[in-house]
């Protein structure tokens, strides 16, 4: 099973909580690789294991223009993990940080599948007791077509 890249400067406190949630998924049996910087410190867990890392040197920021930010910054911790899924290094990408900008890498690194015009970001919300809903469409489109949210459900 390939890894799930995942962006390791992505949201507002990142590295520390990125990094323990990314251990969490490891020692549950989810292969990880990180993106981010080299000098990149916590990849070694408690047990001594080390999750592998991807190197970037650049971070798309909260504040930075979506598309603007994946074109400029190449080696972003946000376009190397969609150029790692793109390349088949690995199965998928997360990141919490700029959520335009994790779409816009997506979008300009890996593509839209054939016969998606709009994608929609998915989000899992817990449920007590059972398995997650996944909200979709959370936020990525001001205006949707009909078109758009039967592409949504398949």
């Amino acid at each position: 099973m390939l890894p799930v890249a995942v962006d390791a400067m992505g949201g507002d406190d990142a590295p520390g909580p990125i990094l323990a949630g990314a251990h969490r998924a490891a020692a549950s049996g989810i292969p990880v690789v990180l993106v981010g910087p080299a000098d990149l410190e916590g990849r070694e867990a408690p047990d001594g294991s080390v999750l592998d890392l991807i190197e970037a040197s650049e971070v798309i920021g909260m504040h930075d223009d979506p598309a603007q930010g994946v074109r400029r910054k190449k080696d972003s911790t946000l376009v190397r993990a969609a150029e790692a899924v793109r390349d088949g290094k690995a199965s998928a990408m997360i990141s919490a940080g700029n959520t335009g900008a994790t779409m816009a890498a997506a979008l300009l690194r890996m593509g839209r599948i054939s016969g998606v015009k709009r994608p929609a970001v998915a989000t899992p919300i817990p449920v007590p007791g059972a398995k997650p809903t996944v909200l979709l469409d959370a936020g990525a489109n001001s205006e949707v077509q009909a078109e758009w949210l039967v592409q949504f459900a398949l």
